[in-house]
């Protein structure tokens, strides 16, 4: 019989001038289980290197992310800035969809879960359902293209919210590319009815394969960019090559704080985090079945 995690306590803090949780993929889960099982409405966000310098050029992204319950560290460079200035970080604190898709999918499946994804091109998310449906009988998917009106006022636009709300969801997945994505979800979520919402990027064109996925021992290592810049080069090298050096600035007053006496992160808020029991097992279970394989 797994023994059972005890209920843990998320802390947010600041890096590079954002808010961030210090929090692994399994809380994230649990945080995720215990709102869909509660069917509360609630936002999971990711800050990454791209994300933070998107976020001081779009409105509602900053919006987006002022809101959210849930901001994963989606970026070994920010993991390792954060032990650097004394956050009580490690490696394991990356999380992101690629993370927890499998123990995410598990729980989906025990408890028939309405999963609705929203981007891709057309095809796209209907074949990355079909082959989730088949791997995890019992989950029940939905699926809409991004390519629509996305005015908030639009009849397209109104249409999507409609389908979206008759469905349901436990969970509703947005992929869309920053800062699409975010705009989006904070220009609709007042409308949207149920479920936890979640920005996922290209989640769904690894699902459907027509997007290759870095293996996770790079991400561990902190070299999936590279992977990702292997596989485009034209469309990453400006995210991955100029990008990072728009945050100097920032980086220079993290350290500045950090040279001051101010060690360690400074803790915004906590964020309890508390699954049903039987959720809690399933996560377990599943986080074990991923080390036996």
């Amino acid at each position: 019989m797994a023994v059972r995690r005890p209920v843990r306590t998320a802390h947010r803090t600041e890096l590079l001038g954002v808010p961030v949780d210090i929090i692994d993929s399994e809380d994230v889960l649990d945080f995720v289980a215990s709102a869909a099982e509660q069917d509360r409405k609630a936002i999971v966000v990711n800050h990454n290197l791209h994300s933070i310098h998107l976020i001081r050029k779009n409105p509602d992204m900053a919006a987006l992310y002022e809101r959210a319950d849930v901001i994963e560290i989606d970026s070994m460079p920010l993991i390792l800035w954060g032990k650097l200035l004394g956050a009580p970080v490690w490696r394991g604190y990356r999380s992101t969809y690629l993370d927890w898709r499998e123990a995410f999918w598990a729980m989906a499946q025990a408890h028939g879960w309405r999963v609705f994804y929203l981007g891709g091109a057309p095809g796209v998310a209907e074949e990355a359902a079909r082959r989730l449906v088949a791997r995890w009988p019992g989950v029940e998917i939905a699926t809409r293209h991004g390519y629509f009106d996305q005015a908030k006022d639009s009849a397209d636009n109104a249409a999507v919210v409609a389908e979206i709300n008759a469905f349901a969801p436990h969970i509703l997945f947005v992929g869309m590319g920053m800062p699409i994505q975010e705009a989006w979800i904070t220009q609709n979520y007042e409308d949207i009815e149920h479920g936890v919402v979640l920005p996922v990027g290209a989640a769904f064109d690894y699902e459907a394969g027509v997007q290759l996925a870095a293996p996770r021992v790079l991400g561990e290592l902190g070299l999936e960019w590279l992977f990702r810049l292997a596989c485009q080069p034209r469309r990453l090298f400006g995210r991955y090559m100029i990008e990072p050096w728009t945050l100097v600035g920032l980086a220079l007053k993290d350290l500045g704080r950090h040279l001051s006496g101010k060690k360690g992160a400074q803790t915004i808020r906590r964020i309890d985090l508390r699954p049903p029991l039987e959720v809690r097992e399933i996560i377990l279970e599943s986080g074990a079945a991923r080390l036996a394989a």
